[in-house]
């Protein structure tokens, strides 16, 4: 017998034979439940031969469903082109092998009985309406062999042994994207380790602003310049290097993750729906962070219903007056110039009467956070994802430039915006991989450190067992984030992609977070230790930028239109 501590002889492989044969070959049968599903509830939720809005809504518990089970689909389609290519690539090592089978063990096992949505929602196949014979297109060897043996103790405990071994690797297990992705990792890894992960920890409990030379340092390295072209002052890399700096720069501290979060949506809003004289005008000076900006979208009891805006602006001149309150507005003070999205045209009720301006303030201190005239503001204290604060903001006759009508037409504000959500939602999910994979990190660290029983905590199944399922869904995460970015920069339409992506990546770094503060016990319930504060920071992941029910509604009706 092994003394404790020590793993158990295998008697059998933990990695079945033909794995990337038997994960291929599930494929086929996944999509065609998939379409299967399609057809079932887009009858429940149609009339008239047509989807409906209101039949969607009276069964949002199936419309969601179909969304996860989509997404679960298409995720599992990623892992199959990762796994393909690091075969090909000679890299398809012992790690990536069990986080491939147990991806597909557990993926393939929940699309079956139930997908866990949340801790308290499950949808099962009959909650989309699928008959028990539509399930027989699962029951294929391949399909029952990995929900059998692919997410097995023995699999989850020797892929912890093997992380624990390479515990130096960035991703835990190869991340698939190409040199210089990777050259862009390496760099902003380091940056995080060095200059953000000791501080992190101090900034939220004290909820402190993240300090300023962070953010000179960060535009020196051309953080808000990233994706904006050349010409107008960026650097003009892709989507995907996008996708890597805000990984780990999130995984340092998810404020300083998303510092570029409120450039890229500037960005993306003037690149997408602006003037030439608009590009020229403020593009470089928010690839430089000579400017930095902030997103004024949301008011008090309108949460999603972006629509419902009250906020008004009225033309006086060569100026607009701006009236009414936002919320939820984050790194308002110290910023330069707000994207903001105010009713143009009184007579609308809806979406069609909005604009957006590129409303310029002066930037505030501690004594004064909002000294420009007609501007008000307040903070709003919250648990995590604290380094910019958040505020509610208060107009009364706010000015804004004619010129700064991002466009120069009224009515354009909604569209405009909805453009710029593909980006958004991948940079969303990039930084919920972050906190997830900080999340593993402290916890794997604290599991290998905390003795009880005579042994160190990771070697109890359980512990290793929730440590491997972080490692698995994270990758299963990233994978669909990489893609949603390939798509965005091949000029794809992404936004089912960029959606599943949120969706997944949010729910997964919750998860990481709230298993490892279990692994930490008590201690993990003490201010003083990291986890407390990455389950807080990872909480607010399902709600900003679409709420997980909002982005599971927006993927459900685009699969059924």
């Amino acid at each position: 017998m092994p003394h404790d501590g020590q793993a158990p002889t295998m008697q059998t492989p933990v990695i079945l034979p033909d794995l990337l044969s038997a994960s291929a070959a599930s494929l086929a049968p996944l999509d065609d439940m998939l379409g299967r599903a399609k057809a079932a509830v887009r009858h429940l939720v149609s009339a008239d031969g047509r989807v409906s809005a209101a039949l969607i809504e009276a069964n949002q518990t199936a419309a969601h469903g179909l969304a996860w089970l989509a997404t679960y689909v298409q995720a599992l389609h990623q892992m199959q082109t990762w796994a393909e290519k690091l075969k090909g690539d000679g890299r398809f090592s012992e790690t990536e092998q069990l986080l491939h089978q147990i991806a597909f063990g557990e993926y393939l096992s929940q699309i079956r009985g139930g997908i866990q949505m949340n801790q308290g929602e499950v949808i099962r196949p009959q909650d989309l309406g699928l008959a028990p014979e539509d399930l027989t297109t699962l029951e294929t060897p391949e399909i029952l062999t990995l929900t059998k043996s692919g997410n097995t103790q023995s699999a989850r405990s020797r892929l912890v042994e093997l992380m624990q071994e390479h515990s130096a690797n960035a991703t835990t297990g190869a991340s698939g994207l190409d040199e210089e992705l990777e050259m862009i990792r390496d760099q902003f890894r380091r940056y995080a380790t060095e200059k953000v992960e000791p501080h992190a920890h101090d900034w939220h409990l004290k909820d402190e602003l993240i300090p300023m030379e962070v953010i000179e340092e960060l535009a020196e390295l051309g953080v808000f310049g990233l994706t904006i072209p050349e010409e107008h002052g960026g650097l003009g890399l892709s989507k995907a290097s996008m996708v890597v700096v805000s990984e780990e720069l999130s995984r340092g501290y998810i404020g300083v993750g998303s510092l570029g979060t409120r450039s890229e949506i500037a960005a993306e809003l003037i690149l997408c729906g602006g003037t030439e004289e608009q590009k020229t005008q403020w593009l470089p000076r928010i690839a430089s962070g000579e400017i930095l900006p902030t997103a004024v979208f949301t008011e008090p009891n309108t949460g999603s219903d972006l629509g419902a805006l009250r906020t008004r602006a009225v033309k006086d001149g060569d100026t607009y007056r701006v009236t009414g309150n936002k919320t939820w507005i984050t790194h308002a003070a110290r910023t330069h110039v707000m994207t903001l999205l105010a009713r143009t045209n009184p007579d609308t009720t809806d979406h069609r009467g909005l604009s957006m301006f590129l409303a310029e303030k002066t930037p505030g201190d501690d004594a004064n956070p909002f000294p420009t005239p007609g501007m008000t503001g307040g903070e709003i204290e919250v648990l995590g994802y604290r380094g910019m604060k958040e505020y509610e903001l208060g107009f009364d006759g706010f000015e804004v430039k004619a010129e700064n009508l991002l466009g120069g037409e009224e009515g354009r504000g909604f569209k405009q915006l909805m453009e710029t959500f593909e980006s958004a939602r991948i940079q969303t999910a990039a930084r919920a991989i972050g906190v997830g994979q900080a999340a593993l990190d402290i916890s794997m660290q604290y599991a290998q450190d905390r003795k009880q029983f005579g042994k160190a905590l990771i070697n109890f199944p359980r512990v290793s067992g929730k440590l491997a399922m972080m490692a698995v869904e994270l990758m299963i995460a990233r994978q669909l984030t990489y893609f949603s970015a390939w798509e965005k920069d091949h000029g794809r339409r992404c936004d089912l992609e960029a959606g599943m992506a949120k969706l997944l990546g949010a729910r997964v770094a919750w998860a990481a977070a709230d298993n490892g503060l279990q692994i930490h016990g008590g201690n993990g319930f003490a201010l003083e230790y990291k986890i407390s504060r990455l389950l807080c920071d990872a909480r607010i992941l399902n709600i900003f930028e679409g709420a997980a029910e909002i982005q599971a509604q927006v993927i459900a009706r685009r699969l059924l239109g």
